[in-house]
């Protein structure tokens, strides 16, 4: 089953968790996006699931819909091998009266954001009394999000004897309080985002100003011709306007934030995805937990107000063992954050300067692709590249 998927080897955290996650041990993780952490819970709780139950035994909770589909698309590539096992995304923006449809049927695993489960749970159309497996992945992200509450109300309703699992690319003192009450006597298991950062993503520092920076952007595309690139910018105003500008001058691109349908979202993730689209202009919560094949670049158009929010930006590139390359946007204002960004990760990021002309000089090693980058032509336009863009 694994090798037909692709995989030849465990990553470290795959070959750290699992064995742990198959005793029944509680678990807390560090680990980024891109490390293989989510075959690393899914893959045991699938082997501990009892088809014949009719009950809801195991729940992961995540902080988005986009990583809750994403999570459930991993769980089915592996169903055939467990026959009997039903898994159910449940996240906001979907029908309610197609869900408590399908709620309706014996699910073993539910894949969840915390808002619409709890719907669910006060509707009583989900109970997770005899869940036995739970994992909280991302957590940091849903600190970021505002969802703690939520969590540990969900966490409430909850068997006190299940196996919890925690997963967070960076561990904040709320993170490690909320692990300290969860948990019990948890295995610790660490795949550090500072040696990732380092060890598989080249950055650079793009020095420039407010009004400079669209044509510097423009400048650094042209010059690394991504592959699959995500344009990261703070809010959704700026995502929109940004976009439009990239489109206008015929770039294969399109937006991805909080405003657009759930429809939409998942359109525009798909055309990504299957690489009929080469940039995606996100907002930070919009792209949290996004697991992209192929994706070469990541440009931080707005810096990052902490370290947290950079390792897990850039996190969208360099994965499983492939270079990539992530490229920030450093105004005059923006300076302070890009040093706590820098004592957050441990190392000063080389700069360059916006020239005169636009251009940028860029490093002479070119980070390694995993795949030709040449397909999209000057100006990253694939021949139906901007289907569905803007629809």
């Amino acid at each position: 089953m694994l090798h037909s998927l692709g995989i030849k080897q465990p990553t470290p955290v795959q070959a750290q968790t699992i064995p742990i996650v198959l005793t029944g041990k509680d678990v807390i993780s560090q680990a980024q996006t891109g490390t293989g952490k989510t075959l690393a819970f899914v893959l045991p709780m699938l082997e501990r699931i009892n088809p014949e139950s009719p009950y809801l035994q195991g729940l992961i909770v995540t902080p988005t819909r986009e990583l809750a589909l994403q999570i459930t698309a991993e769980v089915k590539k592996l169903l055939p091998a467990y026959e009997g096992v039903r898994v159910l995304p449940v996240y906001g923006g979907q029908d309610v009266e197609a869900q408590l449809h399908k709620l309706q049927g014996h699910v073993h695993l539910i894949v969840a954001t915390p808002g619409r489960l709890l719907d669910h749970m006060r509707r009583e159309t989900v109970r997770l009394s005899n869940v036995r497996m739970l994992v909280l992945d991302e957590a940091d992200q849903m600190l970021h999000m505002g969802f703690l509450g939520e969590v540990e109300e969900i966490l409430s309703q909850t068997p006190r004897d299940r196996q919890t699992m925690l997963f967070s690319a960076t561990m904040p003192d709320k993170i490690r309080n909320l692990a300290g009450r969860i948990l019990r006597s948890p295995e610790e298991v660490t795949v550090k985002a500072k040696q990732v950062t380092v060890k598989d993503t080249a950055q650079l520092v793009i020095e420039t100003t407010d009004r400079a920076k669209q044509s510097a952007l423009v400048a650094m595309i042209e010059e690394t011709q991504p592959y699959l690139g995500i344009v990261f910018c703070r809010t959704k105003r700026r995502a929109s306007t940004l976009n439009e500008a990239l489109q206008a001058m015929g770039y294969s691109c399109d937006e991805l934030h909080g405003d657009l349908s759930q429809a939409k979202r998942e359109q525009v993730m798909r055309q990504f995805r299957e690489a009929r689209l080469q940039l995606l202009v996100a907002t930070d919560i919009a792209a949290r937990g996004l697991d992209v094949e192929g994706v070469t670049h990541v440009y931080n158009y707005d810096v990052p107000q902490d370290a947290e929010s950079y390792i897990h930006r850039i996190g969208r590139t360099g994965r499983a063992g492939e270079t990539g390359m992530a490229i920030t946007f450093v105004a005059p204002k923006d300076r302070g954050d890009l040093g706590v960004i820098e004592s957050g990760i441990g190392m000063g990021i080389e700069r360059r300067t916006v020239g005169q002309s636009g251009s940028v000089r860029i490093a002479e090693s070119e980070p390694k692709r995993g795949r030709t980058p040449g397909a999209f032509g000057k100006r990253g336009a694939a021949a139906d590249g901007r289907d569905g863009a803007g629809a």
